[in-house]
């Protein structure tokens, strides 16, 4: 495409019981005017879908009678739209009006780039950091251990990495978080779109892969700003998805990546579940021994039980 032109991108919005923050969503959806519209509902009891059908009838409307999860969910949505590409968002967002012309603009002028990501940010403004290398045990134990707050602090040491750098420009990167991702359609399509193995959890980064793989890009572009949420549709079965984290870092570890490095990564993991295991035994040891914290006990004793999930 030549300089000034605008790929057109649809809109794609998953929900499953999201009603309190999907409105808020499709509300800002609508008024960046996109050519096409699509939600994807992955069996909500909430209202959810009578909200849609109710507040925004010109809005196609997907029901699905349980919950396929994200990556299912999402090829859905590529399948029920024709645009060239498609901006496929979480219903915990806000999208900036521009944000289809800003990412479109971006999507024509890099024609090799199959996903790019905008910038996110918190309810308060403030930058979610959203760019990541592969899943790797050094990066897991970066993250989870705080180590990466403390790289913040430091300069030259913190633009070299991907979860501490600033965000301040657009830069290839090898994924970008899934709340909010322009897709073009050709080279989503010639790789098999998302893999519905992946239920939750670790399908964005899957797809960046595989898309590299096949000789496209992954960019983080900055050229709009969408607001996230997160976690809305998760927070209701924490120790579930908890095992669903898990469940997807091992399946892309063995898909690709050596089975040493799987075996490196799931010990990490393994040793953080202890971890969080005796943080709740002692928080009930000391007198707070209440639902939640019986409930984590529980949910943490399970994890490590499943001897299957530790090996790769």
């Amino acid at each position: 495409m030549s300089e000034g032109e605008i790929l057109p991108i649809a809109v794609a919005v998953v929900s499953f019981n999201t009603r309190d923050v999907l409105e808020a969503c499709l509300a800002s959806v609508v008024a960046a005017r996109p050519p096409e519209t699509v939600v994807i509902d992955n069996g909500s009891t909430d209202g959810s879908i009578e909200l849609v059908r109710a507040g925004f009838p010109d809005v196609r409307l997907i029901v699905n009678e349980q919950n396929l999860g994200y990556g299912a969910a999402a090829n859905q949505a590529f399948a029920s739209s024709s645009a060239p590409a498609v901006l496929l968002l979480n219903s915990d967002t806000v999208v900036a009006p521009d944000s289809l012309e800003a990412l479109g603009a971006f999507l024509a002028a890099h024609p090799g780039t199959a996903v790019v990501g905008p910038r996110l940010a918190n309810a308060d403004g403030s930058l979610q950091r959203s760019t990541y290398p592969y899943p790797s045990a050094a990066d897991t134990l970066l993250g989870e251990s705080g180590l990466h707050l403390l790289v913040r602090r430091v300069p030259l040491l913190r633009e070299r990495l991907w979860r501490t750098w600033s965000h301040d420009a657009a830069r290839r990167v090898p994924w970008v978080l899934g709340a909010a991702l322009a897709i073009r359609r050709e080279p989503f399509e010639s790789v098999g779109g998302f893999d519905e193995a992946f239920f939750m959890y670790g399908e964005e980064v899957d797809l960046c892969r595989r898309l590299h793989q096949a000789g496209f890009e992954t960019y983080f572009a900055p050229v709009t700003t969408v607001v996230h949420l997160g976690g809305v549709s998760t927070d209701m079965r924490g120790p579930e998805m908890q095992r669903e984290f898990l469940v997807s870092k091992r399946r892309y570890m063995l898909r690709h990546e050596s089975r040493r490095s799987a075996a490196r990564l799931l010990a990490v993991l393994r040793a953080i579940v202890r971890a969080r295991l005796a943080r709740e035994r002692l928080r009930r040891r000391l007198g707070m021994d209440r639902p939640e914290v019986r409930g984590a006990i529980s949910a943490w004793e399970a994890l490590l039980a499943e001897r299957g999930l530790w090996r790769p």
